[in-house]
């Protein structure tokens, strides 16, 4: 049967509890002192205050790879594990309306920077290990609350640097034209997150920013690709890392598209979770959480590259050696890599469908019991009547 949010927890907890053990410094102490890769922080827990603060290692020179998951494409579980480990992260409770004063601002300044950053923080007392694991953000080191924190001047991107100061465009509007200008997403959203962008700035927490900012993007995106040719052909990509397997098949017809997720429980039960949605957009919060929108965002840029339209099954079997979460960027990496192997072109849906489970060891019914998109596909629309 599906393993329950509690199991998902017990598990997560014990194998970050393994790494904790056998990759973790004894890093303790009521200071640290080194580049921040940058990194902020936003936590969730208290809303609407919440704890905020830099991300910083012991350790100085160029540390950008410690928080830049587009980078880590090819690196290991344990390779990730260890960059987050030894980022140790200060806190100090903010309200989230009308962020303002000078702890927020350097923040901003911070997020802002194109650089590693030299940063000091005392902390009220010695560091501890933190047991926040999610699907969602990338784990992190020592947590401990902030006393004083002092941040070098740094060279800010300048795209950024001119949004941030114009307090007239919309939230959005700052995401899309940053994104537009080749600003990596994972950029954007800590600058979402630390309330840098609209009219009535707030911050977000990192985990609602990371969603937020996929959807946006993608959900824009979606609406040019409807204007497009339908693909002319059916055809299945793969692509497989850190024991995530992805499957993505595209076939001709109107926009439609369907995430799937699959994973193993500790008893090796399997859990599901499916979110499916058409031309008129998604009516509910996704099962799949932000994995739906972060693949979407994938699929999105591949077709409005090729400036077609088509009908999209994403699927993800999440295997037992994913041990820890390290973030949904991996979802947006993932089906990123999957579109830019060579494609098998199939005869039709189904046969894409049996081509994919062959490497998977997730039944084809199971998917298939469960799609709402299979039997959307069969449906007749307006334009079939001429």
């Amino acid at each position: 049967m599906p393993r329950t949010a509690s199991d998902i927890r017990k598990a997560i907890e014990s194998n970050w509890n393994e790494y904790l053990s056998k990759y973790a410094n004894l890093f303790s102490s009521n200071y640290v002192e080194g580049s921040s890769p940058p990194s902020v922080f936003v936590g969730s827990y208290g809303y609407p205050k919440v704890l905020v603060g830099p991300m910083v290692p012991p350790i100085h020179g160029n540390t950008l790879t410690m928080d830049l998951p587009e980078s880590w494409l090819g690196k290991s579980l344990e390779d990730i594990v260890n960059y987050r480990l030894s980022l140790v992260r200060g806190i100090k409770a903010v309200p989230i309306k009308e962020p303002q004063g000078r702890y927020i601002e350097s923040l901003q300044e911070l997020a802002m920077s194109s650089q590693s950053t030299d940063s000091e923080v005392e902390f009220v007392k010695n560091t501890h290990h933190s047991l926040f694991v999610d699907g969602e953000n990338a784990p992190f080191g020592p947590v401990g609350e902030i006393k004083n924190a002092k941040f070098s001047n740094s060279s800010s991107d300048k795209n950024i640097q001119r949004l941030f100061y114009d307090k007239d465009i919309l939230a959005q509007d700052a995401v899309l034209e940053l994104y537009n200008r080749g600003i990596e997403v994972s950029k954007i959203q800590k600058c979402f997150s630390i309330g840098m962008f609209g009219k009535n700035r707030k911050l977000v927490p990192t985990r609602w920013s990371i969603t937020a900012t996929d959807d946006i993007i993608s959900k824009s995106m979606v609406e040019q690709i409807t204007s497009f040719s339908e693909i002319d052909s059916c055809c299945l990509f793969t692509y497989e890392h850190l024991g995530n397997l992805y499957a993505v098949i595209m076939f001709p017809s109107r926009w439609m598209f369907e995430m799937q997720e699959a994973w193993y429980d500790q008893d090796g039960n399997i859990g599901f979770g499916s979110d499916f949605e058409d031309t008129h957009g998604l009516s509910h919060y996704p099962e799949t959480a932000g994995a739906h929108f972060a693949s979407r965002l994938a699929v999105a840029e591949y077709l409005l590259a090729t400036s077609t339209q088509a009908g999209v099954m994403v699927l993800r079997e999440i295997r037992p050696e994913y041990a820890v979460p390290v973030g949904v960027w991996q979802v947006r990496e993932g089906v990123r890599m999957a579109l830019k192997q060579k494609p098998v072109i199939v005869h039709n849906f189904e046969q894409g469908l049996d081509l994919a489970c062959k490497g998977m060891s997730v039944d084809k019914k199971e998917w298939l019991v469960r799609s709402k998109l299979y039997k959307a596909r069969n449906q007749k629309s307006i334009k079939d009547y001429f």
